[in-house]
């Protein structure tokens, strides 16, 4: 298309020129080209729309089930099996003894993804009080003590985070299997949570009909502006059906289209749960 030749145009020429074009588009893309438009504008705006909240008080679920830890364990190879044994051993009875209010969520290994890993994924009722009482007993626990000095020795690395959970999400709970998982991580752009959690309230709507959806939740400690989706499927079959079928349904596309925007890198692992795992 040739461009207009601004310096001939005249004021009315221009503005009924740019109404039609804005006409013309979809609605998604009106949408989007509106945001363009008003971020010209956003210096004079600022101090009107500032947020004095914390995202994590606007976007987190208000019980006390909403605080999370996720685990990452890179695993020696030599070591996995050794490992999944021992974590199944002591796991389970050995947190409930410590503190009846923290809770093993999910333990998996990755199929696809960085290889020989284990994750973690454990709850707890309470929030923060309840970690803190629970980390005091154990360090004190002879028996978590000696299970952590043999599990150290197994592992290459380690990286630990602590979430909220998203209140427009699904509380994960138990599931029989069997069962794959995919656990999806977005690392975001600083201070894009609110619109990110936004578009994801109604985004989530699409994606529940076959009972993908297990949790999720975004970072407050460790890595920050990073979010985790969980997802259950049957197989890697089940999981391509059932992601193709959300783009035949109207409004996905458009949640796509305004969250991929907001991420500045994404990463899928493909999980196998552990035998005793309560997402099975």
């Amino acid at each position: 298309m040739a461009s207009l030749p601004l310096k001939n145009c005249k004021p009315r020429f221009l503005c009924e020129t740019f109404v039609s074009l804005v006409q013309s588009r979809t609605l998604a893309d009106r949408s989007y080209f509106g945001g363009w438009l008003r971020s010209l504008f956003a210096y004079n705006d600022s101090k009107k729309d500032a947020r004095k909240d914390a995202h994590s008080s606007l976007l987190a679920k208000r019980d006390t089930s909403g605080l999370y830890e996720i685990q990452f364990h890179n695993v020696k190879p030599e070591c996995l099996d050794a490992y999944n044994s021992l974590c199944a051993e002591l796991h389970g009875e050995l947190y409930r003894d410590i503190n009846e209010a923290c809770e093993e969520v999910g333990s998996w290994n990755t199929w696809y993804g960085q290889g020989n890993q284990a994750v973690h994924l454990w709850r707890y009722y309470g929030g923060y009080p309840v970690l803190t009482d629970c980390l005091k007993k154990l360090k004190l626990n002879k028996t978590y003590l000696e299970f952590h000095r043999e599990r150290s020795k197994m592992l290459m690395s380690q990286q630990n985070q602590l979430l909220l959970e998203f209140s427009f999400w699904n509380q994960p709970v138990p599931r029989t299997g069997p069962n794959i998982y995919e656990l999806r991580t977005y690392r975001l752009k600083p201070g894009s949570m609110i619109e990110w959690g936004n578009h994801w309230a109604r985004a989530i709507k699409y994606r529940q009909e076959n009972n993908e959806a297990v949790g999720g939740f975004f970072t407050q400690i460790g890595e920050l502006y990073v979010v985790h989706h969980l997802w259950a499927y049957k197989d890697l079959q089940s999981r391509e059906e059932t992601r193709n079928s959300a783009w035949l349904k109207e409004g996905w596309d458009v949640s796509v289209h305004y969250t991929v925007p907001l991420v500045q890198r994404m990463e899928s692992r493909i999980l196998v749960p552990t035998k005793t795992s309560p997402l099975q």
